[in-house]
């Protein structure tokens, strides 16, 4: 029998879909002010006089925050032990000592101040810090992660992932926003607002995550508003992503500043108001979630519906794909072990084991990740080209493209409500398309406009596959299983940053010229290698170019290989709306 929650209209039904909105928003305000490492530049140039270092050992630091996404899969250990809000906790904690330390070092080691002091801290040391604060927002994503998973149906729950995931790319300006208003002139105040932020949109959540529960019983029925509630704040996140890119691309100063800050943070306190007023016009109970089979829920498996006919139907559909098969000549390349059924849970064990897996792992690794390190070197590329002048801009272009195509992740959710089925390793393939195109462009032709275009295209890709890859890796290796499995995917970054990086630098030190550098805030003398001119990064953009290339033929291989599998999905979900083709078991497990 349904819990209360589940049996018809009313308050009961309200405070559910209350529940679950105000878990999507708390994880909407988190990643919003988690993305503490797109803001590195912002105090980097200070940091590295504070210590007196070099810029090598500069470019290792933010190498360290990228390796702490290595560790990242600690965090879904610790979700089998601990519950989320303790997680939640522990990851504002590791943040919070983490930032504290290096604006420590800003305060009191900086030569140029009135606290100056001649103690130094060991680079090791530092490392370690910089890998934690890394580690730290790989905590964060998880506990968002999972509470997407946890609060929202199955078809649903991409909607809620990529809604969520989206904002992570608006840090960056949001961040912006809090030093104008604080103190636009100091490098330090972006590790403050780095480390006391996050915890502050951690108590802000916490009373919603507390009210998320380990089963949601009521999964598998979705009010019919849910559409028109997702829609509205797709449209309000383009809003605020306009805002920021506008307000965010200049600096302000003033009581300007507080008033450009304010309606940033009404602007991601709106999404509260539009799921109450869509339910003011609730009417219908419940429609069943076509991604849902109609049998209950395993009470063991919280994030997993299992049930008889969809093993039935899954069983028939396997043993249709392997006649298939056998009769296919290319069977033993592209079918060999690849997946038969969307959802079902692997092990890392069986992860690392999986074909499909190393496909996914070789696209994220060859696309994003590529992306990736070209927005880290973003400067000093328009530098050598002259185009110094123009980097905020860039940056904007970046960020900007970013978040739209983390916000289109979610085309493949909203077509398939109006009957238009693609499958989602499919729209992985045809976001990577544009990233070997940009940099085959920039290989060719280096300018002003060529430069544009081509950051728009790669913060495009980029934004798409990192919004869509938490959806992706939950229905290839199953959704109870992704705080581990997706944390093992993205250890492709820390190696992509510190491989990509090393080529650009190579290439970058070997056109260059040593020149001699005087800050002229602390003083200090440094020399440097400075490379003016396309040379610089030609090659470096035909090589990118060709891994990007390596990534689209890989996705495109994985899409071949996973496409059966969607499509006995689809089939299951069709069967399940005609229950008297097979015989269900209507006893509760």
């Amino acid at each position: 029998m349904p819990p209360p929650l589940a049996r018809g209209g009313g308050g009961g039904d309200d405070g559910e879909a209350w529940r679950r909105w105000a878990v999507l928003v708390s994880t909407v305000w988190i990643q919003a002010l988690t993305g503490t490492n797109f803001d590195f530049s912002a105090y980097s140039s200070a940091l590295k006089s504070s210590l007196g270092i070099s810029q090598e050992a500069l470019n290792c630091l933010a190498t360290a925050s990228d390796l702490g996404k290595a560790f990242g899969w600690s965090s879904g250990l610790a979700l089998l032990y601990m519950p989320l809000h303790g997680v939640l906790m522990v990851s504002a904690a590791l943040g919070l000592a983490a930032y504290a330390a290096q604006y420590c070092c800003l305060l009191f080691l900086n030569p140029s101040s009135a606290a100056g002091s001649s103690f130094v801290i060991p680079y090791p040391l530092v490392f370690l810090i910089c890998l934690i604060a890394g580690c730290s927002i790989c905590w964060f994503n998880t506990v968002c992660f999972v509470l997407c998973i946890r609060s929202f149906s199955a078809s649903n729950r991409p909607l809620a992932l990529s809604l969520s995931i989206s904002f992570n790319g608006l840090s960056a300006a949001f961040y912006t926003l809090f030093a104008n208003a604080f103190s636009p002139t100091s490098p330090s105040v972006y590790l403050l607002l780095n480390a006391v932020l996050p915890l502050a949109a951690s108590i802000l959540a916490l009373p919603a995550i507390l009210l998320c529960h380990t089963q949601d019983s009521n999964l598998q029925s979705v009010p019919r508003y849910d559409r028109r509630v997702f829609l509205g704040l797709y449209i309000l996140a383009f809003i605020t992503g306009i805002y920021l890119v506008v307000f965010g691309s200049f600096t302000t100063t003033g009581s300007a500043a507080w008033v450009i800050l304010t309606g940033a943070m009404v602007l991601l306190a709106l999404p509260l108001i539009i799921p109450a007023c869509s339910s003011c016009s609730y009417v219908d109970t419940h429609s069943i979630d076509s991604a849902s089979p109609l049998n209950h829920d395993d009470p063991h498996k919280p994030l997993l519906v299992s049930n008889n006919l969809q093993n039935e139907s899954n069983a028939v559909t396997e043993k249709t794909m392997e006649q298939q098969v056998q009769r296919t000549s290319c069977g033993t390349i592209l079918d060999k072990g690849r997946l038969v059924v969307l959802g079902e849970e692997h092990s890392a064990k069986r992860l690392i084991g999986c074909v499909d897996f190393w496909l996914y792992y070789t696209a994220y690794f060859c696309g994003a990740t590529v992306g990736l390190v070209y927005s880290n070197n973003l400067g000093q590329i328009a530098q050598s080209l002259h185009q110094q002048s123009q980097l905020t801009m860039l940056l904007a272009v970046y960020s900007s493209f970013s978040f739209f195509g983390r916000l289109l992740s979610a085309l493949p959710d909203l077509l398939h409500s109006w009957k238009v089925s693609f499958a989602r390793t499919g729209w992985l393939a045809a976001a990577l398309v544009p990233m070997p195109m940009a940099f085959f462009l920039m290989w060719k032709q280096q300018d002003g406009s060529t430069l544009v275009v081509g950051t728009a295209l790669i913060g495009l890709s980029s934004g798409f596959i990192f919004a869509a890859a938490v959806s992706v890796t939950s229905e290839l290796f199953g959704p109870n299983s992704i705080g581990v499995n997706h944390n093992i995917l993205i250890t492709n970054i820390p190696l992509g940053s510190l491989l990509y990086g090393q080529i650009a630098a190579l290439v970058y030190d070997a056109n260059g010229q040593r020149m001699t550098v005087t800050d002229n805030r602390t003083g200090i003398i440094d020399t440097m290698i400075v490379c003016m001119g396309m040379k610089c990064y030609s090659t470096t953009f035909f090589v990118w170019g060709c891994i990007t290339f390596l990534g689209l033929a890989s996705s495109m291989v994985l899409f071949i290989r996973t496409k059966p599998a969607y499509a006995s999905t689809a089939a299951s979900r069709s069967s399940c709306k005609h229950p008297t083709k097979f015989p269900v078991n209507r006893e509760t497990p």
